[in-house]
């Protein structure tokens, strides 16, 4: 642990009162020197620390930090997991990529601040600006991945809507496939990707991209009618705590992918199950009532009094 790190622990765990800095040192078998560079780095992350002569330091209110430390520190089942954080990085999956074929372990994430070419579904762009969003990429390396692999997507998609719900109180509801949706407007998107080894062929792994609106931002013209923020002011949760939240909530299920009881779950938070919908498959446009979610993940849908089941990837939905 670095000498930032140990000195932010002791802070977080003695806020209520002040603690000299060489009364720090001591405990911490840090230098004095060491103690007040700690505190003006964790000044520069954005940590509010109090300091007042002949009685020393405090960390003061509850700032929203992303950083490794805070979400290690919010972990609740994974908290070993590797962390990598970035204030800035073009993709987190494609970091994710990097390191899953140089071997990384299962669990691996990886977190950004923002993303100068976050990539959503069907090549499209993701808007991931500084400070107001959530955009990070979990590794992961089920057994059997790929009879595993169309579940996936709905997992993630359902830790998504889980944690959003129990950290932040908010009636999120999943719009098939995975997208996260919260007063008829968009908050999440899930990007996951295979990951091949190129000598054999065979897919090793894969990498979940998640994307959160968290706070109120901007929204580029053309996304102003479809997509929204959880908050719209600073709220008491921070996006450290949920990060942690999703990751707990996501890792738990990959754990017992194969039982596929998460789809329960699925089918609950579903926002388009008994609703007429129109679907877009191709250049092609039809229209029917959603009568559920099979245990594959399939859409079945009534078309013109025909039953059929569409399968991830082939169709965009839209409610009327």
């Amino acid at each position: 642990m670095s000498s930032k790190d140990k000195v932010l622990q002791f802070l977080t765990e003695n806020d209520s009162t002040f603690t000299s800095g060489q009364k720090i040192a001591d405990l911490l078998g840090l230098s004095r020197n060491s103690v007040w560079k700690a505190v003006k780095q964790l000044k520069e992350d954005g940590y509010k620390i109090e300091a007042v002569t002949n009685r020393g330091y405090r960390l003061s209110g509850k700032r929203d930090i992303l950083s490794e430390e805070e979400i290690r520190k919010n972990l609740v089942s994974f908290p070993s997991i590797p962390i990598f954080y970035y204030p800035e990085i073009d993709s987190t999956n494609k970091k994710a990529r990097e390191l899953a074929n140089s071997g990384a372990q299962e669990g691996t994430l990886i977190v950004a601040d923002s993303q100068s070419a976050g990539r959503g579904r069907l090549g499209r762009s993701f808007y991931s600006p500084k400070g107001v969003g959530i955009y990070f990429s979990l590794i992961i390396r089920p057994r059997a991945l790929s009879d595993t692999a169309p579940f996936i997507t709905t997992a993630a998609a359902v830790a998504v809507a889980k944690a959003v719900r129990e950290k932040c109180g908010k009636d999120a509801r999943i719009k098939w496939v995975n997208d996260v949706y919260i007063d008829g407007k968009k908050i999440c998107g899930i990007l996951t990707e295979a990951v091949t080894d190129m000598e054999s062929g065979t897919i090793e792994s894969a990498v979940i991209g998640i994307g959160i609106n968290f706070y109120s931002g901007s929204f580029p013209e053309e996304l102003r009618d479809i997509a929204a923020p959880i908050f719209t002011e600073k709220s008491s949760v921070t996006r450290s705590e949920l990060t942690a939240a999703v990751t707990d909530e996501l890792l738990s299920i990959i754990t017992n992918l194969p039982d596929r009881s998460f789809m329960q779950t699925y089918r609950s938070l579903s926002l388009v199950i008994d609703k007429d919908v129109i679907c877009r498959r191709g250049n092609s446009t039809f229209e029917g009532h959603v009568l559920d979610v099979d245990e594959m993940g399939g859409l079945i849908l009534n078309v013109n009094n025909k039953i059929e089941t569409l399968r991830s990837g082939e169709i965009t939905l839209r409610l009327k």
